[in-house]
């Protein structure tokens, strides 16, 4: 076999940083054909070629499945992994050698000086290959190629199928996809899924944590926007309008690190909001005010539905609406004293909304067609991203609807991760327990939580708090939805989950690195133990 010692492992690893997988780029989908033709060399897939698979996604990237299958065997365990790295522009001078870990890591080598003091140190002290997709999440790519040479070499009972995923990084438009793909699998291998196992690394809790995890399912996640629309004037006159941006900046501080929508559940605790975006929507330069602008919040959650994060947010925008109309009518005040003005101050009073009930209003005010029609302008012309046309069709019925203005929408984008664990289930906690024990013979000290705090893919698989009402709500409520339709699962699963996932640090940063004694020299032999407990 080929894959199962640490030095060809981190080899096998190499190869697959080596490809240039930013979400979105052509490599993304040349590294799924790259593993495919891997493995198309193993006489069993090439005696058995329906078992390994790549079911494309509309835009070209793909899916890949690789079955192997043990008689006539039922139970399985899908291995699920990503392939999709985020940029490398942080790497600065760096960037060209990103993709190359050997060599990167010869370079910090001779420069240790230009990294962090705990990267200085790891790398004089420890067993560190440096490069970006090293951490998150290659190494478990290739940890579970390792499992599935094994597989072929019948060292178990039951079915693995591996399962790797573009897009995660993203949208997880891969494992949108790869929930129905499982579905048609199930069917037509008469398949039983017993588990479905994450590598992704380990995340620290805290700085200087040197604590093992194991995580039985995975945070939440919901991206909300919010549209401010005011009231537009000249900058001469700024108390006859009502400025976009003066929204936003009260929103913000109202919204961000907010301690109202930090979750804790047992020891376990959610970070506290925090902006994604904030901007007008002028496109050019002008001395009329905004009339428009947007900001979009990463909320994580674990047993909250969207329904209760969403009273929360209305909350904010009240709070929000209230002060802002207060700030307005007190600076009015203050510059009349100095000004000597005698009329009327500005009465503005802001209007609460949500995606929902804006749209219905401007279906209301103008017909069903006339919207659609818009809306399919608007998409015939699109040039953005998912985000950006979330808050372009928003904006465009907030216009239509202006008699409602000044207003402050409310509306949900893409990705949306339901939170999953299977912490309850009775087959994950035999295995915690059997697996914590295999860890500590390995000497390491394992703590077990209930949801992997990087946001993963297991979001799709697993066990959900949330109900069909929250899901519908969600829908409503998230315009890309409506016309693409494949942002909220249509395949809900209730698959056990566990994230078994080698060491590393600095996610996403250009110090991103991963620990090789750990990651390839112990953790092959845990999760051959979880799988082998897992087929008992």
């Amino acid at each position: 076999m080929k894959w199962q010692s640490k030095q060809q492992l981190t080899d096998l690893l190499c190869q697959l940083v080596r490809f240039n997988s930013i979400t979105g780029q052509k490599d993304e989908l040349n590294i799924v054909t790259y593993i495919q033709s891997l493995l198309a060399k193993e006489d069993y897939f090439s005696q058995n070629p329906n078992h390994l698979n790549v079911h494309n996604l509309e835009d070209g990237r793909g899916v890949l499945t690789g079955l192997v299958k043990n008689g006539d065997a039922q139970d399985t365990i899908i291995l699920l992994s990503h392939i999709d790295v985020v940029d490398v522009e942080d790497y600065g001078a760096f960037k060209d050698y990103a993709f190359d870990p050997t060599y990167l890591t010869r370079l910090f080598k001779e420069q240790s000086q230009i990294l962090p003091e705990e990267a200085q140190r790891d790398l004089e002290n420890g067993d560190w290959i440096f490069g970006r997709g090293t951490m998150d999440m290659k190494a478990g790519t290739a940890l579970h190629l390792s499992m599935v040479e094994k597989a072929i070499h019948g060292e178990w009972d039951g079915n693995i199928l591996l399962l790797v995923v573009p897009d995660e990084e993203v949208n997880s438009l891969g494992m949108l996809k790869a929930t129905e793909v499982l579905k048609d699998i199930q069917e037509d291998e008469d398949l039983q899924y017993k588990l479905c196992l994450n590598s992704e690394p380990m995340f620290r809790q805290y700085p200087e944590d040197e604590n093992m995890y194991l995580y039985t399912g995975s945070l939440g996640k919901v991206l909300p926007g919010f549209l401010c629309y005011g009231k537009e004037t000249h900058v001469g006159e700024p108390f006859h309008g009502l400025n976009a941006n003066l929204m936003t900046s009260y929103l913000n501080k109202n919204l961000e690190l907010n301690d109202e929508l930090i979750e804790k559940v047992g020891r376990e605790v959610t970070p506290p909001p925090v902006s994604l975006m904030s901007r007008d929507l002028k496109e050019h330069y002008s001395v009329q005010t905004p009339v428009t602008a947007v900001s979009m919040y990463n909320i994580l959650f674990m047993k909250q539905t969207v329904t209760d994060i969403t009273k929360k947010l209305n909350k904010v925008m009240e709070k929000t609406k209230y002060e802002v109309e207060t700030h307005l009518k007190s600076q009015y005040e203050k510059f009349k004293e100095k000004a000597g003005q005698i009329e009327q101050g500005p009465s503005l009073n802001i209007s609460i909304l949500s995606y929902e009930e804006l749209y219905n209003e401007a279906v209301n005010k103008f017909g069903q067609e006339e919207v659609e029609r818009r809306r399919a302008n608007l998409l015939n012309e699109r040039q953005t991203g998912d985000r950006d046309f979330s808050t372009i069709l928003v904006q465009d019925l907030a216009y239509m609807c202006s008699h409602l203005a000044p207003m402050i929408v409310l509306f949900y984008s893409p990705p949306f991760y339901p939170a999953v664990t299977s912490e309850q289930n009775t087959t994950v906690k035999r295995l915690v327990k059997s697996i914590e024990e295999k860890m500590k013979g390995e000497g390491a000290n394992p703590i077990t939580l209930s949801y992997f705090n990087g946001i993963s893919d297991l979001s799709f698989v697993g066990e959900t708090t949330s109900s069909e009402a929250d899901f519908d709500q969600l829908a409503m409520n998230l315009p890309m939805q409506q016309f693409q339709g494949n942002y909220i699962p249509k395949q809900k699963w209730a698959i056990p989950t566990l994230n078994v996932g080698p060491l590393g640090k600095d996610a996403h940063q250009w110090s991103e690195r991963l620990e090789l004694t750990y990651s390839f020299g112990k953790l092959p032999t845990i999760i051959d133990h979880t799988i082998r407990e897992t087929f008992k």
